[in-house]
């Protein structure tokens, strides 16, 4: 089995967990946090919803500088309600099956770069990215699950039942 096809697999079961979560976002708490340490709770859920485009952009760019020099650092995106979210994951997974379906295993052993202010920050092979990518993504769901628990919405199961799903 080629990494193409491991990766399409687990985006897709990722890309449908991350839909469910996304799906009990609550509206009008978009500024929230738990602690003053805490991200607020829309750019968790905005970050869930488009983490997808990483992998589209490790295949399709080689590097990414969080602070270039030029000045332009990548753009954020205003997903504010549940359904702008879900929208924004669909594209999202999407495009990164696309840019998936459109690779092949040799040039996921290229590598890619995150760089900031110039600086290379992390470099190593495009498929080691993705496989971080994705679990990077199944983390911060995981601390948006708990923010849906702080605000008395109800936990989706994902990974198995929760308290508000029993059934799996």
């Amino acid at each position: 089995m080629q990494l193409t096809e491991l990766f399409l697999a687990e985006l897709d079961r990722e890309a449908d967990r991350s839909k469910r979560a996304l799906e009990r976002v609550p509206d009008g708490h978009y500024d929230w946090k738990p602690h003053e340490k805490s991200m607020t709770f829309g750019y968790l859920a905005e970050l869930v919803a488009t983490m997808p485009s990483w992998v589209t952009m490790t295949i399709r760019q080689d590097e990414l500088d969080l602070n270039p020099p030029s000045g332009s650092p990548p753009q954020r995106h205003n997903l504010r309600s549940s359904r702008e979210l879900v929208e924004g994951l669909n594209k999202a997974a999407a495009d990164a099956r696309d840019a998936l379906r459109s690779t092949n295993d040799d040039f996921l052993t290229t590598p890619w770069r995150l760089l900031v202010s110039g600086k290379v920050v992390i470099e190593q092979p495009r498929h080691i990215m993705i496989r971080e990518t994705l679990n990077h993504l199944a983390h911060h769901r995981g601390q948006m699950t708990v923010y849906l628990r702080l605000l008395g919405a109800p936990v989706p199961a994902l990974y198995g039942p929760s308290a508000d799903e029993r059934q799996f």
